[in-house]
């Protein structure tokens, strides 16, 4: 994972709780809410389009099962 999807990943962890959060409220404040989902489906497309690039890079070799 390189530095790109990592911080992506942790950007769309904090909105994920701030979205639990706001939907434990009383009274969601609902624009809130959709301001919140909105960037998280961004950061969601930009993960995205930084995973094929992941794909593409070589790795280690998985095992062959048995």
């Amino acid at each position: 994972m390189n530095i790109i999807t990592y911080r992506l990943t942790l950007i769309h962890r904090k909105l994920d709780e701030e979205i639990s959060r706001e939907l434990k409220r009383r009274i969601p404040d609902w624009m809130r809410l959709l301001r919140l989902k909105k960037l998280r489906l961004a950061v969601k497309d930009r993960l995205h389009r930084h995973a094929p690039l992941m794909m593409r890079r070589p790795g280690p070799a998985l095992p062959k099962p048995l």
